[in-house]
């Protein structure tokens, strides 16, 4: 198949606390958990978002998080005097028992090229232990992203945000415990830690065509790519068969959808119609609610990545090239896709088929 594509030191200053719903408190009121380091530590949900105070509302959180707080922008140089200003919002952390050594930190923040946010771990000496690197890939939309992190002696997490800190707009928080898993040899590629809230592991987007079992799996873009619900902001794609599959697969991951109203796919100028979306369960905070004027309903983005797939219509395939595009549906917002990639079937010599006779 041919395819192609058309240590700052830690800052131990006066922090200055927010009111985002009151989140950002130095003692933050406790669910009622127990205490007990037996009994199952509760997830944490933080709202980061910079309120003014008249809108604030109190909230509480699990008492294995002592405090929340934000260290304002404060001036930085890099290494060629470039003058840059950082914020820092702080979240004191207690293990709640001996069993919790690894936290699963989900971040959701606006994912804008020049404030990319980064989680620092330290001890209690203020030392840094765990460093995670720029998150997102600076889509410039909504999004959110995981990090896990080992929490042996560390008692700080720090949320590094480029500028004033208000693109990050919460965090996620639960106890990760482990178990002795089996999986399949040819699946160690794949992620087999699952992610709260959903069952759908990343997807990859293999760098060389594959084939196994009689199906060729071929990338069409690993990287991401912004669309939107025009014509001129869909994403383009050509790729070319040799001989017509017996089925074809459209697989992709895909940021802040709607949904209600998922990329729209065309092939060969057919419109094919609506991806279908893997969802999570509802629960996730990544559903973000959208109100219009004059409507009543209430239309929901999830500010994170979706697996959407689309079975092809093989009468809309052909031997030769073939050109692929996708656009987000009616009423959708700017979105982005990765992982791009189609999957053909064809006879194998052990396929598994029926001969039914004729009526």
């Amino acid at each position: 198949m041919i395819v192609r594509l058309v240590a700052f030191a830690l800052l131990m200053s006066a922090t200055s606390f927010l009111r985002a719903q009151e989140a950002l408190t130095d003692s933050l009121p406790s669910q009622a958990d127990g205490g007990s380091t037996s009994a199952r530590p509760q997830t944490a949900w933080l709202d980061l978002r910079q309120h003014p105070a008249s809108s604030s509302k109190p909230q509480s959180a699990p008492s294995w998080v002592e405090a929340v707080g934000l260290i304002p922008a404060q001036a930085t140089s890099d290494g060629d005097g470039i003058a840059k200003s950082k914020s820092v919002f702080r979240i004191r952390v207690a293990q709640p028992g001996a069993d919790y050594n690894v936290i699963f930190f989900r971040l959701f923040f606006d994912d804008k090229p020049d404030a990319r946010p980064e989680l620092t771990a330290w001890d209690e000496s203020g030392t840094q232990v765990v460093r995670s690197g720029p998150l997102g890939s600076g889509i410039n939309l909504p999004s959110s992203d995981s990090v896990m992190i080992p929490m042996m002696g560390i008692s700080t997490i720090d949320i590094e945000v480029p500028g004033d800190g208000k693109n990050v707009r919460g965090a996620y928080l639960d106890w990760m415990t482990s178990s002795e898993v089996v999986h399949p040899l040819s699946a160690e590629h794949r992620d087999v830690i699952p992610e709260p809230f959903s069952a759908v592991p990343p997807l990859h987007a293999p760098e060389q065509d594959t084939e196994q079992f009689g199906t060729v799996t071929a990338t069409l873009a690993a990287d991401s790519i912004r669309i939107g619900p025009d014509v001129q902001e869909g994403a383009v794609f050509q790729f070319g068969i040799e001989s017509q599959p017996l089925l074809a697969l459209l697989t992709f991951e895909v940021d802040n959808a709607r949904i209600d109203s998922p990329p729209e796919i065309y092939l060969n100028g057919q419109d094919i119609g609506p991806v279908s979306l893997a969802l999570p369960e509802l629960a996730d905070p990544a559903y973000r609610g959208e109100m219009e004027s004059l409507v009543k309903e209430m239309h929901f983005q999830y500010t994170g990545w979706l697996r959407a797939q689309k079975i092809v219509p093989l009468t809309s395939l052909k031997v030769g090239n073939n050109d692929l595009f996708i656009l987000n549906g009616p009423g959708g917002s700017a979105s982005a896709i990765r992982a791009t990639q189609v999957q053909l079937k064809y006879l194998w010599d052990k396929s598994d088929y029926l001969l039914r006779p004729g009526h």
